[in-house]
């Protein structure tokens, strides 16, 4: 990306000045903001010794004499009319009506936008009745009123002759009227009344406009879209996804992505379709050649937790040709927070937020960060700035949350996430975090109904699917917590956290040989970042059978798959891993070979609000240092000390036993246990 030359840097910056005035006219202002951010961040060319001494000399007024004036090209993106012919007409017939459309668009009157265009039928206006009609009829209307003699059509007006750019004008702001109904109509979050999310009852009859205008214009192309620019395609797909109908959404998405690239919230509406890494491989065949799909996979891939040293790479590349872009720079630190990287992607955050401290975006999840690692200094000052910027968005209401929740104060942290969700109840961080916040306050209830609101915005989120894997632990309904453990591990398999609530559920249901399996999983997860530096990688591949695992492996797992071995009386491999969870006191590997752990993968084992919301609060040491004396590993020396005892290796049990007197832990039941082998030796036995 970064081997663009300045020709085509500059054409390409022109490509993007374009697509913001495209997507402004049609009032997609997320994406032309999208979009103006991205053309800003784009390398600017560099300046040759003449140029940089003659752009010192200026006119009276303050401007460089031999500052660059807009050329004809520039001024053809903004001002020039469509390319296409017949739409060019259609749109100068209709400049002054869509001028009139749009401005009642910005002031969000977006019924009367749609009404600029397409007259439907409304209820009649009220007549008032003359003063000398008889008194029995005062208040109703005549006899032979109809809409007809008010000159109201009966009927809905049949789709006019329009240019696409009115046309999308006209249905995206219906589609946005019935959103916002939809909002009107839902009650308050989570509270008495509050049922399924409501439906924005515009969606069925826009689609099947949609639907005619596509087939009218199949039918007008002899099968081809040659005059279609792209823009009600999305809509359509937008309006698809809302209905569930995936696969024909994606479809159109497809179709509007070939014809008009820059439109970032195709791209957006496309990601959400997206649930896999195989999702994603099967996708991009469909994809055109340029630039914005490179940038698609990237932002995808983030979505999918794939922090892998090759998207890294490729970030480091595009960063090259949008050095100043704050949105790559943000996918960078959220690649971080999913590696829990966490002092990476707090550096980085801090870094967004001097450059640009009026911009909220992504600031929820900066607070997430900061929470786990308990910066609450840090937390209070952001909250503060994300105040003072815009006390009424999502994210600075997450922000203060997460602020309180710091606190432990989590009546007024659950008071901000609902603020935040009354703003936008599509709001997925508010969603999460408020059921974290229902969880430490044992609301088991509000808890489980906030994370299946985070699940129906995002099912990518495994954060929600961990939480209701808990909360349902909590209630003890082992089955349901399995089911949404194993949901949150198939979403991020390299996170040993997941394995091990598997296995914890699986052992609570007394199935201990699937517990084992799902705790290895969770070893090699946590070995696995040991060994290639971060939590990224798809599968072990590289590592040859037999080989050795370096590095210092969590007691605590090892612990639990010997108890497990013990459950199901395979005492010889349950004191393998008691000896290794002995071993990691001083982090030697225990001479663990790959082969026991066949088939399995994971990922990192550190704490992080992942599903949860734990802290850090210090971690261990890295390859080769161990642990030191836990508690865990002196419960490991205790089953040992026994273990040899019952097989008579007295000597040994009494060296474990002598241990475990000045371990501080299990000190009582380790000197009775020496006195016993004492005095069996003594006896000769």
């Amino acid at each position: 990306m970064s081997s663009l030359t300045d020709e085509e840097v500059d054409q390409l910056r022109l490509d993007l000045q374009e697509a913001v005035v495209k997507c402004s006219e049609r009032c997609l202002y997320q994406s032309a903001k999208w979009l103006a951010e991205l053309a800003n961040g784009l390398r600017s060319k560099p300046k040759v010794d003449d140029e940089a001494e003659d752009s010192q000399m200026s006119d009276p007024d303050g401007i460089p004499v031999h500052e660059d004036l807009p050329t004809s090209q520039q001024l053809h993106v903004l001002y020039a009319p469509n390319k296409d012919a017949y739409e060019a007409r259609l749109e100068a017939r209709e400049i002054t009506k869509y001028l009139l459309a749009k401005s009642f668009f910005d002031c969000k009157e977006f019924d009367r936008c749609s009404a600029v265009f397409i007259q439907e039928k409304f209820p009649p206006p009220i007549v008032p009745v003359s003063a000398n009609s008889n008194r029995k009829g005062k208040g109703k209307a005549p006899a032979n009123l109809s809409p007809s003699s008010l000159g109201i059509s009966s009927e809905l007006n049949p789709m006019p002759k329009l240019s696409q750019k009115s046309l999308f004008l006209t249905l995206y702001s219906k589609f946005l009227a019935g959103e916002k109904r939809r909002d009107e109509a839902s009650e308050i979050v989570l509270g008495p009344a509050d049922g399924p999310p409501t439906l924005n009852k515009e969606l069925g009859g826009l689609a099947q406009k949609l639907s005619t205008w596509c087939c009218e214009l199949a039918e007008r192309e002899d099968g081809t879209a040659g005059s279609s620019q792209g823009w009600l395609e999305f809509l359509y797909g937008a309006i698809l996804v809302r209905e569930k109908n995936d696969e024909e959404a994606r479809k159109w998405l497809l179709r509007s992505i070939g014809l008009c690239p820059f439109n970032w919230g195709a791209w957006q509406e496309l990601a959400s379709l997206v649930g896999s890494v195989e999702d994603l491989q099967q996708i991009l065949p469909y994809l055109p050649d340029h630039l914005m799909t490179f940038i698609f996979r990237l932002f995808v891939s983030q979505e999918l937790y794939q922090s892998t040293e090759k998207i890294h790479e490729e970030l480091s590349g595009i960063e090259k040709l949008f050095p100043e872009s704050l949105f790559f720079k943000t996918q960078r630190a959220l690649l971080y927070h999913h590696s829990k990287e966490f002092d990476e992607a707090e550096n980085l955050f801090a870094d967004l937020l001097f450059a640009d401290p009026y911009r909220l975006d992504g600031l929820d999840h900066y607070s997430n960060i900061l929470y786990v690692m308990n910066l609450r200094p840090r937390l209070s000052f952001l909250a503060q700035s994300a105040t003072k910027v815009d006390k009424f968005r999502p994210e600075t209401c997450c922000v203060i949350g997460n602020y309180y929740s710091l606190k432990s104060d989590h009546e007024k942290a659950i008071a901000y996430f609902r603020r935040a969700l009354n703003l936008d109840r599509s709001f997925l961080s508010a969603w999460t975090l408020m059921g974290h916040e229902y969880v430490e306050m044992k609301n088991t209830h509000a808890a489980i109904e906030s994370y299946r609101r985070a699940i129906d915005i995002n099912r990518k989120d495994y954060r929600a699917w961990y939480g209701l894997g808990q909360t349902y632990e909590v209630l003890e309904m082992h089955y349901y917590a399995l089911f949404y453990f194993q949901r949150a591990a198939s979403l991020k398999p390299y996170d040993p956290k997941m394995w091990q609530a598997v296995g914890s559920c699986f052992n609570k249901m007394d199935r201990p040989a699937e517990a084992v399996k799902a705790l290895k999983r969770a070893l090699l997860a946590g070995t696995y970042y040991d060994m290639h530096g971060n939590g990224t990688g798809t599968y072990i591949g590289n590592i040859p059978e037999g080989g050795m695992m370096n590095g210092v492996m969590d007691p605590e797992v090892l612990f639990q798959i010997a108890l497990m071995y013990e459950k199901m009386s395979e005492w010889e491999e349950a004191a393998a891993f008691m000896e290794l969870t002995l071993a990691q006191e001083d982090g030697r590997d225990g001479g663990v070979r790959m082969n026991a752990f066949a088939g399995d993968d994971g990922d990192d084992d550190d704490d992080e609000d992942g599903g949860g919301r734990a802290r850090i609060a210090g971690g261990a040491g890295g390859a080769g240092v161990g642990v030191g004396v836990t508690p865990t590993t002196s419960k490991a020396r205790m089953w040992l000390a026994k273990y040899e005892f019952m097989k008579g290796g007295l000597q040994r049990s009494l060296e474990l036993a002598n241990e475990l007197c000045h371990d501080g832990v299990e000190v009582e039941e380790a000197k009775a246990l020496v006195r016993d082998l004492r005095a069996r030796m003594e006896r000769g036995e």
